[in-house]
């Protein structure tokens, strides 16, 4: 399996007025632009998702369907899953992907730091407490044969949004 680890766009900041609660802020103009050109280096890159998992929090569905829009990618094709949400348990997201999306071969999950890289180190490390940054619009991709075992995934890439937005805008 195909995983792609994608932190949401900029966001409009915590605690700014009309947006006090953390789950509806959206991504700021200039965060939907990063975001539309992170998706168009991944669309250079050839990169198809079978599936494309989000955290239900707005920035991160917003960075999601950037996605779907960017690389052509079915809306029925779009979950959310509420392990991903900020606060979200990493153990818990992989029992739902080994009991929902096992047979897929290419998943992109978009979601929050610091969850998104406990995902990482636990995926690679066996160890969730690894520290491992993850950019605004970052991307991630580990390969693993399956999830069911400790040390389960391969770090393939990590890049950062400059370069992926490098790659879209020569698209």
């Amino acid at each position: 399996m195909n995983l792609y680890i994608i932190r949401h766009a900029i966001a409009v900041e915590p605690g700014a007025a009309d947006y006090e609660d953390d789950s509806k802020r959206p991504l700021t103009d200039k965060g939907r632009q990063k975001m539309i050109n992170i998706a168009r280096g991944l669309k250079v890159l050839d990169l198809r998702f079978d599936l494309v998992i989000s955290s239900p929090y707005v920035r991160a569905f917003d960075s999601a369907r950037t996605l779907l829009k960017v690389l052509k990618i079915k809306k029925e094709q779009l979950v959310i899953s509420e392990n991903l949400a900020p606060m979200g348990s990493p153990d818990s997201f992989l029992g739902e992907i080994n009991e929902s999306y096992s047979i897929l071969d290419s998943i992109a999950v978009v979601g929050h730091e610091p969850n998104l890289s406990a995902l990482i180190s636990l995926l690679v490390a066996g160890d969730a407490d690894i520290s491992i940054n993850m950019r605004k619009g970052g991307v991630c991709y580990l390969y693993a044969e399956n999830l069911l075992h400790e040390r389960r995934a391969t770090l393939e890439w990590m890049m950062m949004p400059k370069h992926l937005i490098a790659l879209g805008e020569k698209s």
